[in-house]
Parts: C-alpha cells; structure tokens; sequence
C-alpha cells in the first residue's frame, strides 16, 4: 500500500507522467496505469481521507466481489479453511468434492484464486494454516501484572505465560512467579491439563528456561525441558531468530491476553499468584467464547471441533520436575549435590555422569542409562554411601564407625586416639581411611601398645599421618628416641575438615 500512495501522490500532486512514475517507483508503466485507473475507479481523490488505512485502500481497489445470484455456486471459505486444518484435506480434494455437487461450479485454478483472495482478508495469525493437533506455540507477555505483599506492601510482578494451539487459536495463560525453569515446566504441564491433550510439536520462543543454546538449524534444549517434552510424547521447536511468522500465532495470542485480560485487570490489586489466576482464568473463558471478528465462530468451537479431536491424550502421571547437572565421580567414588555426596559404583571413579535431582530422588545416569538413585538428602557435609559401590575392599569395614574407631584408639592412648581421628578427618571420606586405621592398630599387637603410642606421638609431632609412617617408625626404633614436642600437636584446623564431635 505504500507503493499506492506514492503513486497516487506523484500523479495527483507532482503532476509526473506515468512512465516517471514507474523509473521513480520502480515497477513497469502498465502497473502505474492499471494502479491509477483503479483508484479512479474506486473514487480515490488526493490528498487520501485520514480515516483510510492500509485494509480500507486495498478492499477499495482489490475488492473481492460476491458471485452474483445467477452466477455459479460460490464456495463457504470459513468452510474451507477448517477442513483444510484436518491431516491430509488439499484444495485438490475440496474441490473434486465441490464439483461433484455443483458440476457447474468454478474450476479449479478459479476456486483457488477466491481462496487465496480470502485468506488475505484474515489477520496474519489467523491466516497461517496448520494441521489439528500439530503446533503449540509458547512464550511470555511482555507486561507483568503487580502482586502486592498484604503485610509489607511490597509489589512484585508477575509474569504471563501464554499457549496458543496453531490450528484453532484456543490460548490458556496463567500468572507465574518468574520466568525460572520451575515456572516455566509448571506453567507447560498445567496448560496441557487445561487443553485436556498434547500438540505432536511445541513452537517456543528461543527463552534461557527452554533453550540453553540458540541455533537456527540445532538449538540445545534445557535438559529438564527436553525430559518434560519426552514425558508427553512430543518435541519442542523453538522459533526461528529473524523469522516473524513461526511467533505470529503466540504473539497475537499474547497481544490478545494483554488487551482482553491484563488490561482489564489493571486497576485491581492482588495479593497472591493464586487470587490473580483466578481472575485470569474468568476472563480466559470470555476470551475463548468470543467470536472472531473475520470468522462466524470461537476459538472454543473451532478447538472442540478440529484441536482437541486430535491431541495426544495426557500420561497417567503428570511430569515430576526435576532438575539436571553434570558431575565428576570423585576418587572416594562420590558426586557431591548442593553440598551432600552420594556413591556410585567405584569403577565409576574420573567419569563424568548426569544427575537428575528431583524434591526426594538423585538418580544418576552414565552415558544415557541409570546407574543408581539415593533418597535425597539436605544435611550438607555428610555422606550417603551404598555398600556394594564400595570396592571390596572397603567393603569389609563396613561394620567399622568412626567413632568405634576411636574409642578402641583411647585405650591404647590419646595420642594413638589423636592419630586416628586426624587419619579420618583428613580423608574425603571417613571409610577411605579405615583400612590404614586398622593397620595401625594391628601394630600394637606386634610391637606393643606402649610403642604404639609412642610411635603416634612422633608421627603427631612431624605431622606425618599414615601407616607406613607409623610402621617406618617403630621398625627403626624411632619411637624410643624422644621427641622435643612436650605436647600433643593438635589436629589441623580447617573449615573444610571434619572435628571430632562429627562422629560422636
């Protein structure tokens, strides 16, 4: 239409000839003539009405004329365009069924050209055809909506999410706290209960929650939200950067929910995500039952005839969120999670594994298949260590406890005590340390426990904590020799190291 205008605004107002219109516009002469007699023909004056917009020029000088009552029957568009959103229907066999009822109605390449004509009369949105149940389209609206602390009065907004079904428009939405990846699955699993089915393929915008890594041809999806997808039996397509038309559906759909439900709740005040759903969800149902403006139906009639019918139905179990990181397994054959350290098999040790962490499981994954799962637990520093992840070796003080340990070490002395406590809390995990442990308690059968203690207190002064120091110490007779330390040097002190009470 822009063409258009500087058309007519060269004729009418420069007085230029039709040929320096086309040079100047770039187009042939005969598209300025047929332009110009058009808006002849149409009354088209200069300067244009302000009132007329770009649709009010083109139904002026493009109008689609109604067949006239003796001419050939003239097919239902609206019609049309629903039955082709069903999996398989082409113009081709719409009107193969067309002539069959009217033998004398347009051919083929005519009953094409009105359909086209027709859909270019729809909104963009609506003009883009997609089959039943295929397409989902998914995003944020732009504004939040403010939620007020009832106590402190503080105001938070609150984000929108929006789901629109490609082929009748049908939208949900609901208010969400943030755009997290918390909200972002809730948000997924709770629209697909509301539409009572799942679409074959979810069209996202490329947002950090669903998308890790944006790429035109191979965009990297959020692992939980690849699993959620995996779940409902469908994929998730992100849209395209630079390409309008894969968002056009979710943005009208978007542009709709702010006009009909958060402008309309503009000048209420809520206190809870809650109470403003609520609202939220009233003005859904009016959205959803109202009439388009270009089409004789809803968006619930068109979901209920073409949509819902071809959804994939819901699993039994709603998707459980979880959340998933990458881990090293470390020599004590443990991977720590926010602070707590669970086993897995030792053969696993140097390997890297995927965790997926939900409110009361940590599954563990190597290369694609589980390996074990542990209850979850909160308590930070501590260990949750399945027997048979131990090498055997270390499975055989399995019924050994630190703090057993320890008080079989006081009655040989308290520096032998201090020795093996130190032994402990300097190893990654207590268990690592009771094979040497043992091993210097066995001594004292060989060499006494008075040498024993003698050696521990050497071993203590030199800061040297181990059993072939121990050994090396009494087998040269060291432990006789005395020590210039006149106490027992304490164990070191660190955040990163256990104490004592740890184990009592």
């Amino acid at each position: 239409m822009r063409k258009i205008r500087e058309i007519l605004r060269l004729y009418h107002e420069l007085k230029l000839g039709k040929k320096q219109i086309a040079t100047i516009c770039s187009m042939s002469s005969s598209t300025v003539v047929e332009y110009v007699r058009k808006a002849d023909k149409a009354g088209l004056s200069w300067p244009l009405s302000e009132h007329l917009d770009d649709t009010a020029i083109e139904a002026l000088l493009f109008p689609v004329e109604p067949p006239k009552a003796s001419e050939r029957p003239f097919p239902v568009m609206a019609e049309l365009r629903q039955e082709l959103q069903t999996k398989g229907v082409t113009l081709m066999l719409l009107w193969q069924e067309y002539k069959e009822r009217y033998p004398e109605g347009y051919q083929y390449s005519q009953f094409c050209e009105h359909y086209r004509r027709w859909t270019k009369t729809l909104d963009l949105s609506l003009r883009q055809e997609y089959l039943a149940g295929e397409k989902t389209f998914i995003d944020f609206a732009g504004k939040t909506i403010p939620i007020t602390n009832r106590y402190t009065g503080q105001i938070t907004g609150a984000e929108i999410f929006v789901a629109v079904l490609g082929a009748s428009n049908y939208t949900y939405a609901e208010a969400v706290q943030s755009q997290s990846l918390p909200s972002w699955i809730g948000a997924h699993t709770r629209a697909f209960e509301y539409f009572g089915g799942v679409s074959a393929l979810l069209i996202p915008d490329n947002l950090k929650s669903g998308v890790i890594k944006s790429c035109r041809y191979e965009p990297e999806l959020n692992p939980t939200y690849l699993e959620m997808c995996q779940h409902y039996g469908t994929v998730a397509m992100p849209a395209r950067a630079g390409k309008p038309r894969d968002k056009a559906k979710v943005e009208a759909g978007v542009l709709l929910v702010t006009r009909w439900i958060t402008a309309a709740l503009r000048h209420r005040t809520f206190f809870s995500i809650t109470e403003l759903n609520t609202a939220i969800r009233e003005l859904l149902e009016r959205l959803n039952t109202r009439k388009f403006k270009k089409l004789d139906t809803t968006r619930r009639q068109l979901f209920e005839a073409i949509d819902k019918p071809a959804l994939k139905p819901l699993p039994v179990q709603r998707y459980e969120y979880a959340e998933w990181k990458r881990a090293t397994v470390n020599i004590d054959y443990h991977i720590e999670v926010e602070g707590h350290f669970y086993s897995v098999p030792y053969q696993l040790v140097r390997q890297k594994v995927d965790v997926r962490i939900t409110t009361d499981t940590i599954g563990v994954f190597f290369k694609s298949k589980r390996i074990t799962s542990h209850p979850r637990s909160y308590h930070k520093g501590k260990f949750t260590t399945i027997t048979e992840h131990m090498p055997k070796s270390h499975q055989g003080y399995k019924e050994w406890t630190p703090s057993r340990l320890i008080s079989w070490a006081e009655k040989t002395g308290p520096s032998t005590a201090k020795l093996i406590e130190t032994i402990m809390t300097t190893r990654p995990h207590p268990q690592q340390g009771f094979r040497s442990c043992l091993g210097i308690m066995g001594l004292g059968k060989k060499y006494t426990n008075e040498r024993l203690e003698a050696a521990a207190h050497r071993a203590l002064a030199i800061r040297s904590y181990s059993y072939r120091s121990i050994r090396a110490i009494l087998e040269s007779g060291l432990d006789k020799v005395a020590t210039e330390a006149k106490e027992v040097i304490p164990a070191i002190e660190h955040d990163n190291i256990r104490g004592r009470d740890y184990y009592l």
